[in-house]
């Protein structure tokens, strides 16, 4: 065998290997997620939403049910939920459609969350000094293009 017929055999197994450390990435944040969710008592559900709200706020509850991927009538239990746990506000429009609901994530009580997340980001901290500032830009890039081939591949699924 030669030396070329050894190279697609490594590329297969370097972008395996890829493959594999993003699944054990996916698993190791699903459970930072329950125990995150656990210490600031919201479903993991109720966490994934707010951390939309977060990001991305505010959104109308249509808007935020579409860029979570749930059903509208899930996204209503969800927002109950936060919304007794004071975590959002739900704000009516005055304008000409009083019917519409804008919902904010309330930014003063992010303290909580942060502290909860500090450990995280100690960690994130720390192993992102080992990485030069171009390096850093690979990785982030790689990340975003990831999340857009998850965004992609969600949406074929969702439509059939």
């Amino acid at each position: 065998m030669s030396h070329t017929d050894d190279e697609p055999r490594e590329r297969r197994r370097r972008v395996n290997a890829v493959k594999g450390a993003l699944r054990d990435l996916n698993i190791q944040m699903s459970l930072l997620n329950r125990q995150f969710g656990a210490q600031a008592e919201l479903k993991e559900v109720d966490w994934s939403c707010l951390d939309l709200l977060n990001r991305h706020g505010p959104l109308s509850p249509s808007t935020l049910a579409r860029t979570a991927g749930l059903h509208p009538a899930t996204v209503t239990g969800v927002l109950d939920r936060l919304q007794r746990g004071g975590w959002i506000t739900r704000e009516r429009a005055a304008d000409a459609d009083r019917r519409s609901v804008t919902v904010q994530a309330r930014r003063e009580r992010n303290p909580e969350l942060y502290r909860l997340f500090a450990g995280m980001n100690a960690q994130m901290d720390q192993l992102c000094e080992r990485y030069s500032d171009t390096e850093l830009e690979l990785i982030a890039d790689f990340l975003r293009r990831t999340t857009d081939a998850g965004n992609s591949a969600t949406d074929q699924l969702a439509n059939g």
